[in-house]
């Protein structure tokens, strides 16, 4: 029995942890109630908790999972998923072995992302239960740097016999049977939830991925994390971008150095970093534009979007979503 079917789900389908309060407590519970595994992304520990005591009540008896970004994770995130009673973890850009160990001592599964073998490896020796196999195609922050139909055969060997679920490139219910014939224990979609009526994204961030032509892989939205991330372009890409997606050195070289903020700020302190945020000055966080800030918001933070923008046109109810996951 691997991890989704331990949870009881009715289908194989989790909803991407998207982080930085785009994912509502009822967006998660109605992943869940409809049968998926709903799952709340990292914000600042207090609004993490209450998101996720929310939308496990909301959920009623169905799991609900929690996303954790590992450079902003702090003792008060572990908490609140013991707390809550999350399902399932995930960790996401790392396999930090004592967050783990603590979740495991409180039955909590956890799963960390991994984008070759070699990260595959370190989170099982880390402890963890299981793996997402992430393909480049995925929106967000990327472990990375290949096609799924790569890492997904690499990742599932290394597992050996770990359960892997996948990531990237998943729009429809014909993706979710590929990778299960391909031997992933589920699949995991973040832009078809993006564009559901209870993501807290902004309405100008929803409407320029479903007008968006292409993404983008950059690292320009690296302040204090940088790693590589898949976004649709905006104005801060069309000018910091044209030349090289990735953006220019001295940005690079600038977010590399600021690595270290993202354990000295606290993750409450994005917001009004990125409403400071200007086109003309090329200092951009990983922060993205919520449902009620200003407009001018979604032309210079982070519009986080995978490649299936090509095949999701419409906003729907997350349950309408999961259904047409659904296989």
């Amino acid at each position: 029995m691997n991890v989704l079917e331990a949870l009881g789900l009715s289908t194989p389908v989790v909803q991407a942890g998207m982080g930085g309060g785009v994912t509502s407590a009822e967006l998660a519970a109605a992943v869940s109630a409809a049968g998926g595994l709903g799952t709340i992304g990292l914000s600042d520990p207090r609004s993490f908790a209450a998101e996720l005591h929310r939308a496990v009540k909301l959920a009623g008896r169905r799991p609900v999972a929690a996303n954790l970004l590992v450079p902003f994770t702090r003792r008060a995130h572990i908490d609140a998923c013991v707390a809550a009673g999350a399902a399932l973890v995930v960790f996401h850009d790392g396999a930090p072995g004592r967050w783990i160990a603590a979740l495991r001592a409180a039955r909590i599964p956890v799963l960390c992302s991994a984008g070759n073998a070699a990260q595959a490896r370190r989170a099982l020796a880390a402890g963890a239960d299981g793996l997402i196999a992430q393909g480049v195609e995925a929106g967000g922050h990327l472990v990375a740097d290949r096609p799924l139909a790569v890492t997904l055969p690499e990742v599932l060997e290394a597992a050996d016999g770990a359960p892997v679920l996948a990531a990237g490139g998943v729009a429809d219910a014909a993706d979710v049977r590929a990778l299960l014939s391909a031997g992933a224990a589920g699949a995991i979609a973040g832009t078809r939830f993006l564009l559901t009526e209870e993501s807290r994204a902004h309405p100008g961030y929803k409407q320029k991925v479903l007008g968006a032509q292409r993404t983008i892989r950059t690292m320009l939205f690296g302040m204090g994390w940088p790693l590589a991330h898949r976004v649709v372009p905006n104005a801060v890409t069309e000018r910091w971008c044209a030349r090289n997606e990735l953006g220019p050195q001295t940005v690079r070289a600038f977010n590399r150095m600021s690595a270290p903020l993202s354990r000295l700020l606290p993750v409450s302190a994005q917001g009004p970093i990125l409403a400071a945020q200007r086109v003309t000055v090329p200092l951009y966080t990983p922060a993205l534009p919520l449902a009620g800030m200003h407009p001018g918001t979604v032309d210079r933070s982070a519009l986080y979007a995978g490649e299936t923008i090509h095949r999701i046109h419409d906003i729907v109810p997350a349950a309408e979503a999961l259904a047409r996951l659904t296989p």
